[in-house]
């Protein structure tokens, strides 16, 4: 019990370190979420766009909440994507890296830890662009099922974790611009998941990657839960897909960036650059 309090406070730490940078650079994060909320805004306004373009044949109320979904289901998953990916490249900017990794901790505790603020950080992103949607859109959610939204949100964010941990690998190996090249898997996934439009158009060899990527259950179920009022029970078939993904991203994460460290250790990549 002792070692499980011990690595537990390690995790905390982590949070703590991360809520405090938070705090220390307060205006990038209102700039961000400022961003964040306007972004999403603009996306959502397209369904109106659509409407008038149609000369008033489309529902276009229907395509605002189609895609506000979508919207606010990505920005949770890619937030957590960004922050989890993005732990090498911060440390380096701290100047901690050498530290951190060569602490008397486990990764596994390291992880913990800067998922756990990942997740809580975008749920409150998550939940201010929801309510910024539904502020101006007229938008209720009397009909909504929440609570299955928020479990298909928890169970999405264990697959996208391990991704993440995948993606980490990159700032890792490449220095100077391995935080960039993880873009190359938040687009792919943007890509086939149907963020923006049903996966039935895209062509039929990319639906297969779009079975593939978490996000897909995530946004189709919450589109389900949101504008259908689907009951809990019925998500389950978008929920056990991503709690399979999230069985084997997590450990087949956690060793590949085991390996990309080691390989770092012993070629001398963990620098400092910022």
């Amino acid at each position: 019990m002792t070692t499980m309090a011990q690595e537990f406070k390690a995790s905390y730490a982590f949070i703590e370190r991360n809520f405090n940078i938070v705090k220390r650079y307060w205006a990038w994060e209102l700039v961000w979420l400022v961003y964040t909320v306007a972004n999403s805004l603009a996306v959502s306004y397209i369904g109106l766009g659509f409407e008038k373009l149609g000369g008033g044949g489309l529902d276009g109320k229907y395509f605002v909440l189609y895609l506000a979904v979508g919207t606010i289901v990505w920005r949770y998953l890619s937030v957590i994507f960004y922050w989890v990916t993005d732990l090498v490249g911060l440390e380096r900017w701290e100047g901690t890296i050498e530290y951190t990794l060569m602490a008397p901790i486990t990764r596994f505790t390291h992880m913990a830890g800067q998922t756990a603020f990942a997740v809580v950080y975008s749920l409150i992103h998550t939940a201010v662009v929801l309510a910024a949607t539904m502020a101006f859109f007229n938008i209720t959610l009397a009909k909504a099922n929440l609570w299955g939204f928020l479990l298909l949100l928890i169970a999405g964010s264990l697959s996208f974790i391990g991704i993440s941990i995948v993606g980490a690998v990159l700032p890792l190996l490449f220095p100077e611009r391995g935080s960039q090249m993880t873009h190359l898997i938040i687009a792919m996934l943007l890509l086939v998941s149907g963020v923006y439009y049903p996966v039935e158009v895209l062509p039929q060899w990319l639906q297969v990657f779009s079975w593939l990527s978490p996000a897909t259950y995530v946004i189709d179920g919450a589109r389900a839960a949101l504008l259908d009022g689907a009951p809990t029970p019925s998500l389950w078939g978008y929920v056990w897909p991503l709690l399979i993904m999230g069985a084997i991203a997590i450990p087949a994460g956690l060793r590949i960036f085991h390996w990309a460290e080691a390989y770092a250790k012993r070629t001398g990549k963990l620098h400092r650059n910022g």
